[in-house]
């Protein structure tokens, strides 16, 4: 479960605002990379937080709520889908990374990143986390704020592209996602660059 060690370590190196960062939607075959930023308070209670991909969806609904009532300071931006094909999906990842911790309305000093590689051109010191979103509860609150906000976008383009069932695998490559998109064809948010397999 997360715990506050990387936060404290941070602290003790001098630093006061610490900003956990994640990202959902790297793999999906549709939609926008989401990332997410959450400054906490000093050891915050947030009973439940883990990982989002260990938490049931109604779990998650009821946590962003709860983080997003504790958080200093939140922010959730896109890696949109033109920038997804036209760099890559890393780099748009970062991008949205980098918009999530500059879009904070408290400025922090410190970011711990989710994973083994830091956003170019972040503009403050990092660490990155491997396994971050389940050893600390700044990368874990970012987790389920990223998790939830590109889920609930991607139940808004389900009302705009019915016939994909988005609502149901969120844009992941599933049996049936992939079996939709050969007998419809790509709609407008998928990713062509991800799809060149199945449209063989």
């Amino acid at each position: 479960m997360p715990d506050y060690e990387y936060e404290k370590a941070a602290v003790s190196r001098g630093f006061k605002y610490i900003c956990g960062v994640d990202e959902a939607g790297r793999g999906p075959l549709a939609g926008p990379v989401c990332a997410a930023a959450v400054i906490l308070p000093e050891d915050a209670c947030i009973p439940g937080l883990n990982d989002s991909k260990k938490l049931s969806e109604k779990k998650r609904e009821q946590l962003f709520d709860v983080i997003t009532g504790k958080a200093l300071a939140y922010s959730v931006a896109y890696g949109t889908l033109e920038e997804i094909e036209k760099l890559n999906i890393l780099e748009a990842t970062f991008l949205a990374m980098n918009r999530a911790v500059e879009g904070l309305a408290l400025k922090p000093d410190f970011a711990l990143i989710d994973g083994n590689r830091a956003p170019k051109g972040i503009k403050i010191p990092c660490e990155t986390v491997v396994k971050g979103d389940a050893k600390s509860m700044s990368v874990a609150a970012a987790s389920v704020l990223a998790k939830v906000s590109r889920d609930r976008l991607m139940l808004e383009y389900d009302k705009k592209y019915p016939l994909y069932d988005f609502k149901k695998h969120k844009g992941y490559g599933t049996k049936e996602h992939t079996e939709l998109i050969k007998k419809y064809g790509p709609c407008g948010i998928h990713r062509l660059s991800f799809l060149k397999n199945i449209l063989k």
